[in-house]
């Protein structure tokens, strides 16, 4: 059974965590073909992808892709928070913060878990765990070309001894981006990991990196959104300290500071827009910024007997924006979070147990919040186990949404105000029931996770489409529906995974209940042949949905086929891979806009160790 380490922050089998967790291993994030993660999630039941990069970078969501920006989940990776506080709170750009060749899984929690992590965990949470740099000592090389501009590298140096080990990874993905979209794409980054062991008791680890996003966005002939180029920066400092003090105690700090910035400025000339102007009078328009965000994290973990396991801690989290373009002024925009949490692990029988936590929050911003948690975990048989809680979470405003101020000037007189946001917002609530069932069939070699959820938003958050835009808090909804993951290997060698999920969205507003296909399934098969040569299938089929800012007439139904053949390689202690990956080997289909088309390719990828 395996030790799921994210979702109450406390070492759990996976039988007994308070939520639904996929795993995605090293073996099927290499498998799967996907050149990043948010690519990668689509092999996650009940999430919606988009390959764009249109809101900076490819998106992804849970239950519904609502808005331009995904910020309703929780991003975490080697447990440092890594949404995006300058575009409302996107998990984006953290996605392409990390190369693939890095992480040693992923555990994604289906379902709220404020109760842990506080506001941006409202539906759901990804966390990305980095391999340990003992396990990638040496050097590492791979480079993978292909159809559309494909044009990958990747370079990895591991070195240290039993005090301490260390891994520098540098990397770039690129390509000519969607049909229809203004590409090119290539994100650039790299990233540093220290594992120091100074005696049995303490750990160190340090992390250190930096990422790069260059690419397109606009329309052709849009006068307020014209193609151009942008570009994007974030770097991140972690450090991180564990104190072992008995074999049932131990304490951790967390230290990070994160920045970003964006530079977007392009002309709109005038005469575009009326007539009365010179053909060469415009208005330079921007959408410039830095955002920053410092947090401490500071978490006692107690283990008093076989019956009650403990875990608390408290955080405080700092975010400043500023932006004279988005907020028509030079000040800076300070929110400070403060956060108390905790949950316990109690064994109540010998097949019963409880997760009981809860996140109490204070904003300086919005105020104060309470987001507890309540989950059974009953252990039926010996591999069979029943699962039921209610949770509640809040999202409060961003700072975007509460004080979004965009304006063009020509000559300072104002010619027209494009966005405002709504001090009066309230913070949208979230009530999650669920009830899930996880089994094992051994005779089968069948494993099957079951989840059947009730989630009730109010207070959602919408922007109108009037200029100038702004943002409501609009009706209340429930998203209800079941979904599956269901694990079979057939014979030895092959493994084939089956998910769906089943959503019904009960808003008026057509497009929001369109943001999460009614019916979606993903069926993947992977094969190991004679001569390490490796055979992936996947496909993904979903009905008609409205992709990440879309309405109901961008909606579409979705259907992709994909296929890897790989051939690993072997001479003396070195080893390697080369492997071919065909994406989508059927029709295009529209991805974020209706303009906007994912077609076909096919690249090579060779890597190499030493």
């Amino acid at each position: 059974m395996p030790i799921v380490l994210s979702v109450s922050r406390l070492p759990q089998r996976l039988d007994e965590t308070p939520g639904a967790v996929t795993i995605l291993d090293r073996d099927m994030i290499r498998n799967s073909g996907a050149r990043d993660v948010a690519d990668l999630l689509r092999l996650v039941p009940g999430f919606q992808v988009s390959n764009a990069f249109e809101s900076v970078a490819p998106l992804v969501s849970y239950h519904g892709a609502f808005g331009d920006y995904s910020n309703r989940l929780e991003l975490q990776i080697d447990g440092r928070s890594a949404y995006s506080p300058y575009f409302i709170g996107s998990i984006g750009p953290g996605l392409q913060s990390v190369a693939l060749e890095d992480i040693e899984r992923i555990e994604v929690l289906r379902g709220s878990n404020s109760a842990s992590y506080g506001a941006r965990a409202i539906l759901g949470v990804i966390n990305i765990v980095t391999r340990d740099t003992a396990n990638t000592l040496g050097v590492q090389g791979a480079i993978t070309v292909g159809d559309n501009g494909i044009r990958d590298t990747q370079a990895r140096l591991g070195w240290g001894d039993w005090r301490g080990t260390f891994r520098l990874t540098a990397d770039t993905r690129e390509d000519d981006g969607l049909a229809g979209a203004n590409g090119q794409n290539r994100v650039s980054r790299i990233n540093f990991r220290s594992d120091i062991r100074a005696n049995g008791s303490d750990e160190v680890q340090v992390r250190l990196g930096a990422l790069k996003i260059d690419s397109g966005r606009g329309t052709a002939g849009n006068i307020g959104d014209p193609l151009r180029p942008f570009a994007f920066e974030s770097s991140y400092a972690q450090l991180d300290y564990k104190r072992i003090l008995n074999a049932n105690e131990d304490v951790a700090l967390k230290l990070s500071h994160t920045q970003e910035r964006y530079t977007d400025v392009f002309p709109v000339y005038l005469r575009q827009w009326k007539p009365v102007f010179a053909a060469n009078d415009f208005i330079p328009v921007s959408a410039n910024g830095t955002a920053s965000s410092d947090v401490v994290t500071v978490q006692h973990t107690l283990r008093n007997s076989d019956v009650v396991r403990l875990v608390w801690g408290g955080e405080l989290r700092s975010e400043r924006i500023q932006s004279q373009a988005l907020y028509n002024t030079q000040s800076v925009f300070v929110n400070d979070f403060t956060r108390l949490f905790g949950n316990v692990e109690w064994c109540v029988a010998k097949n019963w147990l409880f997760n009981i936590g809860a996140l109490a929050e204070h904003s300086s911003d919005t105020g104060d919040t309470v987001a507890p948690r309540l989950m059974l975990n009953w252990h039926l048989t010996p591999g069979h186990t029943l699962r039921a809680g209610i949770s509640k979470a809040y999202r409060p405003p961003s700072n975007f949404e509460s004080y979004a101020d965009v304006r063009y000037f020509w000559h300072g007189l104002q010619l027209l105000q494009t966005a405002h946001g709504s001090s009066q917002l309230r913070a949208e609530e979230l009530v999650s029931k669920e009830l899930g069932y996880l089994g094992e069939f051994p005779d089968w070699r069948m494993a099957l996770d079951a989840r059947l959820f009730d989630e009730k938003i109010d207070n959602f958050m919408r922007i109108t489409n009037q200029a100038p835009k702004t943002y409501l808090n609009d009706e209340d909804f429930a998203i209800r529906g079941f979904e599956y993951q269901l694990r079979w290997q057939p014979w030895q060698g092959a493994q084939v995974v089956l998910s769906q999920t089943r959503t019904n969205i009960t808003t008026v507003q057509p497009g929001d209940a369109l943001a999460a296909p009614k019916l979606a399934s993903t069926i993947s098969y992977v094969h190991s042949l004679p001569g390490q040569v490796t055979l992936t299938l996947a496909r993904t089929d979903s009905s008609r949905w409205a992709s990440f800012g879309g309405n109901e007439d961008d909606a579409q139904a979705t259907r992709r086929t994909d296929l890897r053949l790989a051939k690993g390689l072997r001479w003396g202690t070195r080893r390697g891979e080369v492997a071919l990956v065909v994406q989508n080997m059927g029709s295009a289909y529209r991805d974020y806009q209706k303009e906007f088309l994912f077609q076909k390719q096919a690249y090579l990828t060779l890597r190499l160790d030493d």
